[in-house]
Protein backbone atom coordinates (compact mmCIF):
# COMPACT_ATOMS: atom_id res chain seq x y z
CA UNK A 1 0.00 0.00 0.00
CA UNK A 2 1.35 3.38 -0.74
CA UNK A 3 1.60 5.94 2.20
CA UNK A 4 -0.91 9.29 1.93
CA UNK A 5 1.83 11.44 0.67
CA UNK A 6 2.55 9.38 -2.16
CA UNK A 7 -0.45 8.73 -3.47
CA UNK A 8 -1.45 12.40 -3.14
CA UNK A 9 1.90 13.44 -5.24
CA UNK A 10 0.86 10.68 -7.70
CA UNK A 11 -2.99 11.81 -7.82
CA UNK A 12 -1.41 15.55 -8.56
CA UNK A 13 0.22 14.45 -11.53
CA UNK A 14 -2.24 12.51 -13.17
CA UNK A 15 -4.35 15.64 -13.16
CA UNK A 16 -1.72 17.59 -14.49
CA UNK A 17 -1.40 15.36 -16.67
CA UNK A 18 -5.12 14.59 -17.98
CA UNK A 19 -5.06 17.94 -18.45
CA UNK A 20 -1.84 18.81 -20.25
CA UNK A 21 -2.89 15.30 -22.55
CA UNK A 22 -6.29 16.85 -23.41
CA UNK A 23 -5.40 20.28 -24.24
CA UNK A 24 -2.83 19.00 -26.39
CA UNK A 25 -5.17 16.98 -28.11
CA UNK A 26 -7.80 19.41 -28.50
CA UNK A 27 -5.36 21.39 -30.03
CA UNK A 28 -3.80 18.72 -32.37
CA UNK A 29 -7.24 17.06 -33.31
CA UNK A 30 -8.05 18.16 -36.36
CA UNK A 31 -4.01 19.31 -37.87
CA UNK A 32 -3.58 15.45 -36.66
CA UNK A 33 -6.35 14.31 -39.13
CA UNK A 34 -5.17 16.83 -42.00
CA UNK A 35 -2.13 15.38 -41.64
CA UNK A 36 -2.98 11.58 -41.36
CA UNK A 37 -5.27 11.91 -44.42
CA UNK A 38 -2.79 13.77 -46.29
CA UNK A 39 -0.11 10.94 -45.09
CA UNK A 40 -2.44 8.57 -47.03
CA UNK A 41 -2.97 11.11 -50.11
CA UNK A 42 0.40 12.07 -50.48
CA UNK A 43 1.95 7.89 -50.16
CA UNK A 44 -0.59 6.84 -52.81
CA UNK A 45 -0.35 9.92 -55.05
CA UNK A 46 0.72 7.70 -57.71
CA UNK A 47 -2.96 6.32 -57.77
CA UNK A 48 -4.88 9.51 -57.37
CA UNK A 49 -5.70 10.97 -60.42
CA UNK A 50 -5.15 15.04 -60.70
CA UNK A 51 -6.43 17.16 -63.45
CA UNK A 52 -4.92 20.54 -63.69
CA UNK A 53 -7.30 23.36 -64.75
CA UNK A 54 -5.45 26.20 -66.34
CA UNK A 55 -6.70 29.95 -66.94
CA UNK A 56 -5.26 32.98 -68.78
CA UNK A 57 -5.80 36.36 -68.50
CA UNK A 58 -4.65 38.75 -70.89
CA UNK A 59 -5.26 42.49 -70.61
CA UNK A 60 -3.38 45.65 -71.27
CA UNK A 61 -1.30 47.88 -68.71
CA UNK A 62 -2.81 51.57 -68.83
CA UNK A 63 0.11 54.11 -70.16
CA UNK A 64 0.61 55.64 -66.89
CA UNK A 65 1.36 52.24 -64.86
CA UNK A 66 3.68 51.19 -67.78
CA UNK A 67 5.60 54.66 -67.10
CA UNK A 68 5.96 53.31 -63.44
CA UNK A 69 7.34 50.34 -64.99
CA UNK A 70 9.80 51.63 -67.28
CA UNK A 71 11.01 54.05 -64.21
CA UNK A 72 11.86 51.23 -61.99
CA UNK A 73 12.63 48.54 -64.59
CA UNK A 74 16.94 49.03 -63.70
CA UNK A 75 15.98 47.31 -60.32
CA UNK A 76 16.04 43.73 -60.59
CA UNK A 77 14.32 41.71 -58.37
CA UNK A 78 12.69 44.55 -56.82
CA UNK A 79 8.63 43.83 -56.52
CA UNK A 80 6.66 45.82 -59.00
CA UNK A 81 5.14 49.73 -57.86
CA UNK A 82 2.41 49.94 -55.70
CA UNK A 83 0.23 51.78 -58.21
CA UNK A 84 0.67 48.65 -60.43
CA UNK A 85 0.36 45.96 -57.63
CA UNK A 86 -3.10 47.64 -56.91
CA UNK A 87 -4.53 47.98 -60.22
CA UNK A 88 -3.53 44.24 -60.73
CA UNK A 89 -5.26 43.23 -57.78
CA UNK A 90 -8.32 45.28 -58.60
CA UNK A 91 -8.53 44.58 -62.11
CA UNK A 92 -7.31 40.46 -62.16
CA UNK A 93 -7.91 39.35 -58.63
CA UNK A 94 -4.23 38.86 -58.27
CA UNK A 95 -2.09 39.88 -55.86
CA UNK A 96 1.75 40.58 -56.12
CA UNK A 97 1.89 42.96 -53.87
CA UNK A 98 5.70 42.49 -52.32
CA UNK A 99 6.51 39.36 -54.51
CA UNK A 100 9.73 39.92 -56.14
CA UNK A 101 10.01 40.31 -59.72
CA UNK A 102 12.71 39.43 -62.50
CA UNK A 103 13.57 42.54 -64.78
CA UNK A 104 14.71 42.41 -67.80
CA UNK A 105 15.22 44.96 -70.75
CA UNK A 106 12.15 43.91 -72.41
CA UNK A 107 9.82 41.74 -69.91
CA UNK A 108 9.01 41.81 -66.18
CA UNK A 109 8.43 37.97 -65.08
CA UNK A 110 6.92 36.76 -62.08
CA UNK A 111 6.41 33.27 -60.27
CA UNK A 112 3.52 33.02 -58.38
CA UNK A 113 3.60 29.83 -56.57
CA UNK A 114 0.96 28.46 -54.15
CA UNK A 115 -0.48 25.60 -52.58
CA UNK A 116 -2.55 23.05 -54.88
CA UNK A 117 -1.24 25.09 -57.84
CA UNK A 118 1.25 27.45 -60.08
CA UNK A 119 1.15 30.76 -61.64
CA UNK A 120 3.04 33.12 -63.40
CA UNK A 121 2.74 36.77 -64.76
CA UNK A 122 4.59 38.36 -67.58
CA UNK A 123 4.57 42.27 -69.07
CA UNK A 124 5.76 43.36 -72.11
CA UNK A 125 7.30 46.69 -70.92
CA UNK A 126 7.09 48.05 -74.99
CA UNK A 127 3.68 47.04 -75.71
CA UNK A 128 2.38 47.02 -71.87
CA UNK A 129 0.49 43.87 -72.63
CA UNK A 130 0.32 41.58 -69.53
CA UNK A 131 -0.54 37.44 -69.51
CA UNK A 132 -1.36 35.78 -66.22
CA UNK A 133 -1.25 31.99 -66.11
CA UNK A 134 -3.46 29.70 -62.95
CA UNK A 135 -2.82 26.27 -63.14
CA UNK A 136 -5.27 24.46 -60.27
CA UNK A 137 -4.49 20.54 -59.15
CA UNK A 138 -7.52 20.18 -56.99
CA UNK A 139 -7.96 19.92 -53.31
CA UNK A 140 -5.99 17.15 -52.63
CA UNK A 141 -3.03 18.45 -53.96
CA UNK A 142 -3.86 21.87 -52.54
CA UNK A 143 -3.87 19.44 -48.77
CA UNK A 144 -0.87 17.79 -49.96
CA UNK A 145 1.00 21.08 -50.29
CA UNK A 146 -0.37 22.21 -46.53
CA UNK A 147 1.11 19.25 -45.02
CA UNK A 148 4.68 20.04 -46.40
CA UNK A 149 4.35 23.49 -46.16
CA UNK A 150 4.85 24.09 -49.88
CA UNK A 151 4.45 27.62 -50.74
CA UNK A 152 2.27 28.32 -47.81
CA UNK A 153 3.67 31.82 -46.57
CA UNK A 154 4.81 32.55 -43.22
CA UNK A 155 1.42 32.54 -41.33
CA UNK A 156 1.04 28.55 -42.21
CA UNK A 157 4.91 28.07 -41.09
CA UNK A 158 4.15 29.15 -37.57
CA UNK A 159 1.15 27.40 -37.43
CA UNK A 160 2.72 24.53 -38.36
CA UNK A 161 5.72 24.97 -35.43
CA UNK A 162 3.09 25.75 -33.16
CA UNK A 163 0.96 22.27 -33.89
CA UNK A 164 4.37 20.46 -33.88
CA UNK A 165 4.89 21.72 -30.34
CA UNK A 166 1.45 20.53 -29.52
CA UNK A 167 2.00 17.03 -30.69
CA UNK A 168 5.17 16.47 -28.54
CA UNK A 169 3.03 17.70 -25.35
CA UNK A 170 0.32 15.22 -26.50
CA UNK A 171 2.99 12.63 -27.13
CA UNK A 172 4.97 12.89 -24.12
CA UNK A 173 2.09 13.29 -21.79
CA UNK A 174 0.77 10.33 -23.43
CA UNK A 175 3.62 8.32 -22.57
CA UNK A 176 3.83 9.58 -18.91
CA UNK A 177 0.41 8.33 -18.48
CA UNK A 178 1.52 4.81 -19.95
CA UNK A 179 4.22 4.89 -17.51
CA UNK A 180 2.22 6.21 -14.32
CA UNK A 181 -0.55 3.18 -15.28
CA UNK A 182 1.69 0.54 -16.79
CA UNK A 183 1.53 -1.53 -13.19
CA UNK A 184 -2.30 -2.16 -13.90
CA UNK A 185 -1.52 -2.99 -17.64
CA UNK A 186 0.89 -5.50 -18.40
CA UNK A 187 0.65 -5.35 -21.74
CA UNK A 188 1.48 -1.57 -22.39
CA UNK A 189 5.51 -1.58 -22.65
CA UNK A 190 5.06 -4.32 -24.96
CA UNK A 191 3.06 -2.90 -27.25
CA UNK A 192 5.46 0.47 -26.97
CA UNK A 193 8.13 -1.68 -27.82
CA UNK A 194 6.24 -3.13 -30.91
CA UNK A 195 5.73 0.66 -32.11
CA UNK A 196 9.24 1.54 -32.11
CA UNK A 197 11.05 -2.57 -33.44
CA UNK A 198 8.14 -2.29 -36.49
CA UNK A 199 9.03 1.31 -38.49
CA UNK A 200 13.15 0.41 -36.91
CA UNK A 201 12.89 -2.95 -39.11
CA UNK A 202 11.18 -2.09 -41.21
CA UNK A 203 14.05 0.68 -42.28
CA UNK A 204 16.16 -1.95 -41.90
CA UNK A 205 15.74 -4.52 -44.30
CA UNK A 206 13.17 -2.34 -46.71
CA UNK A 207 14.79 1.08 -47.38
CA UNK A 208 18.32 0.99 -48.94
Amino acid sequence: MQNPSTQQKRAFWLRQLYLWHWISSAMCLVGMLLFAMTGLTLNNADHIEAKPIVSKQTVILPPALLADLRVEASNNKAPLPLSVGDWIATEMNVYVAGKPAEWSADEIYLSLPRPGGDAWLSIDTQSGELNYELTKRGWISYLNDLHKGRNTGAAWSWFLDVFSVAALVFSLTGLCLLYMHSANRPSTWPLVGLGVVIPLVLAILFIH
